[in-house]
């Protein structure tokens, strides 16, 4: 198992769920964070971080957020490692309702 980042991130990007990773799973594209599955370790550390629910088990991804599970695979190598802290995006299409 492993955890993966939704499309829920795209545009808002909060970054306090890369801080917790013990192991430095999560990968910092332009919009949105990934999760590398060969590096998650399952601690569900970053689940609770996540402000906005964009984090999901793999074996617990809502229906309609299935594929974030195949891009957080391909896409997370092609981005560098984040593991600090950083102000959240927050945009255009960040659905957070605290922006």
């Amino acid at each position: 198992m492993a955890y993966v980042v939704t499309e829920i991130c795209v545009d808002c990007k909060y970054t306090s769920c890369a801080a917790v990773c013990p192991v430095e799973a999560f990968h910092e594209a332009p919009d949105t964070l990934y999760i590398d599955p060969d590096t998650c370790i399952d601690c569900n550390a970053c689940q609770y971080e996540c402000p906005i629910d964009a984090i999901f088990p793999d074996y617990d991804v809502p229906e309609k957020h299935k594929p974030s599970i195949e891009v957080n695979a391909q896409e997370a190598t092609k981005y560098p490692v984040i593991v600090n802290t950083k102000p959240p995006l927050k945009g255009a299409k960040c659905s957070d309702s605290s922006k």
